[in-house]
């Protein structure tokens, strides 16, 4: 009699319990990065009231007779399944479209991991959770332009602020100068190694005993004599278009390391009325201040520079697990790996499994409302039930003692 009572007990303690995750997962539906879990019971160990036995000559064998103790919870699972992804427009939201987890910095050296990816720059320059755990990652030397293998913080240095000059090294020419004309002037400003700016005038004379034969001088800063200009030849052929160019490409600028290149492959010769056009463009610029910082599907973190230049910063760490549901759940959408989740498998976003990353975008909750409300009705009635059972038993006990009247 008291055995279905203290069943039925572990049954509404088990209901309790699965009850609380629905209601934890419920809590949960519009965090980011969250990941639902699930209860699962398990039959609790029985009485044996006789055991079984064996056949023997003319007679059968029989069957063990068992009475069951109740219920236990069995597993508690959670689902490590891919959320949506919700565009927010802010540049720091990070959502993995993949397997992967978000590397961030615990206690000492060790690593916490996540799928909530809502970051932002804290004032020293770190890239930090909400709670202001540092994102991992791996730093970008400009010196050797190479990535380092060490992961560490992700930070925005003091050198990150600025990018260097460059010093033009090219010049390239494109346009007409008219077969019927004869003079043209066009300048245009190159950068030395310090980002200094530096103007040059090209002059393009037309040769009188060659029609298709033009002289090109080169004035720089305004300056004359043999340190301050160049000058050559520029040969067409019958149809046009660019045969040879003599004109010097070691112009001899103070603050230049290189040649400076002059390409005139695209300039032509046809007939325009005597009007000809040029279009000059160079590849050098000045330093620049940090206007802007990008992320992108690999996790590059990419600084933009008010001089047009840009340039990679770090790119962020990503890890997986062989088995991701034995990760330890340790609150605020951080987890710990365990004895059965395996190492941490560190890599980059599109190696493997990892997944790419979603700039300006967040990872939402995998919990299913119509599931959930459909485990809770089921754990309701299971509820109920085993209260029924108390009550039908305590009937019955009390039948019992009335038997004494």
């Amino acid at each position: 009699m008291l055995r279905s009572m203290f069943s039925a007990v572990s049954g509404l303690r088990n209901h309790q319990t699965s009850m609380d995750v629905i209601g934890h997962n419920i809590a949960n539906v519009n965090t980011p990065g969250f990941k639902r879990s699930r209860v699962t019971f398990q039959e609790a160990l029985s009485q044996n009231m006789r055991g079984a036995s064996r056949p023997e000559a003319g007679r059968g064998g029989t069957n063990p007779m068992q009475v069951g103790l109740g219920m236990n919870v069995g597993t508690i699972d959670t689902f490590h399944t891919q959320g949506g992804l919700q565009g927010t427009g802010r540049i720091t939201d990070l959502a993995i479209d993949g397997e992967g987890f978000f590397v961030l910095r615990g206690v000492g050296d060790s690593h916490l991991y996540t799928r909530a990816g809502s970051f932002g720059w804290d004032g020293s320059g770190m890239l930090v959770n909400g709670a202001g755990q540092i994102v991992q990652g791996q730093r970008f030397d400009p010196i050797t332009e190479t990535w380092e293998q060490e992961i560490t913080n992700i930070r925005l240095h003091g050198e990150d602020q600025k990018a260097p000059p460059r010093a033009t090294e090219e010049i390239t020419f494109s346009g007409n100068l008219a077969a019927d004309g004869d003079r043209y002037i066009r300048s245009i400003t190159i950068f030395d190694n310090l980002g200094r700016a530096r103007d040059i005038t090209f002059t393009f004379t037309k040769d009188e005993e060659g029609e298709q034969q033009w002289t090109v001088e080169a004035v720089w800063d305004n300056l004359v004599g043999s340190e301050g200009k160049a000058e050559g030849k520029i040969i067409f052929s019958a149809s046009g278009l660019i045969q040879e160019s003599t004109l010097e490409t070691t112009v001899g600028i103070d603050g230049f390391d290189n040649e400076l290149q002059l390409d005139f492959s695209a300039v032509t010769q046809y007939a325009a009325k005597g009007e000809s056009y040029m279009e000059l463009t160079q590849d050098g610029y000045p330093h620049g201040d940090l206007v802007e910082v990008s992320i992108d599907t690999g996790g590059v973190v990419t600084g933009v520079y008010s001089n047009g230049s840009s340039r990679p910063l770090s790119r962020l760490a990503l890890a997986t697990f062989t088995n991701p549901e034995g990760l330890t759940n340790l609150g605020h959408t951080l987890f710990g790996d365990s004895n059965n989740s395996g190492p941490a498998q560190i890599g980059l976003a599109g190696q493997g499994s990892l997944g790419s990353i979603s700039p300006s975008s967040l990872e939402m909750s995998n919990v299913d409302l119509a599931q959930e409300f459909t485990d809770m009705i089921i754990t309701q009635r299971g509820f109920q039930a085993n209260s029924r059972i108390i009550t039908t038993s305590d009937e019955l006990l009390q039948e019992l003692v009335n038997l004494k009247r």
